[in-house]
């Protein structure tokens, strides 16, 4: 078993591919087969699988989740942080924050078109930890 963290640096709300960071850390650990465990620690972000070869995509699921959490709604009472605080765990209680993928010929044995993103949910740029365990 092999553990370890990447320190992701987010813009701001958005995506951040992992796929390239994770393969690179699997490739490095010398475990050719089995699984890798991804678990993100935080309640503002979060973990998801998706399209890697169009953008629309990202953009669509953005737009998405601003109508079903959106920003400033008075409706919030926990705005601490500010107006994008409270839809930033909503989203994060929608999505996930720990993900298992297997792994073969050390590599990240995912689909085709699919990649492991960050999504961050608050506005503002954040350094996010991303803890892998791999066995």
């Amino acid at each position: 078993m092999k553990t370890g963290e990447l320190i992701i640096a987010t813009p701001g709300r958005g995506f951040v591919d992992l796929t390239q960071r994770l393969n690179d850390w699997v490739r490095a650990s010398g475990i050719q087969q089995g699984l890798c465990n991804v678990f993100l620690p935080h309640t503002s972000a979060s973990l998801v699988f998706g399209e890697n070869a169009d953008p629309g995509v990202r953009r669509d699921l953005e737009r998405f989740m601003q109508r079903i959490a959106p920003d400033g709604d008075p409706a919030y009472e926990h705005d601490t942080e500010g107006p994008d605080d409270m839809p930033a765990h909503i989203r994060t209680v929608l999505t996930q924050n720990s993900v298992v993928i297997p792994v073969a010929g050390a590599r990240c044995a995912l689909g085709t078109w699919q990649a492991l993103y960050l999504w961050e949910h608050r506005r503002t740029p954040h350094e996010r930890c991303v803890r892998v365990s791999l066995w």
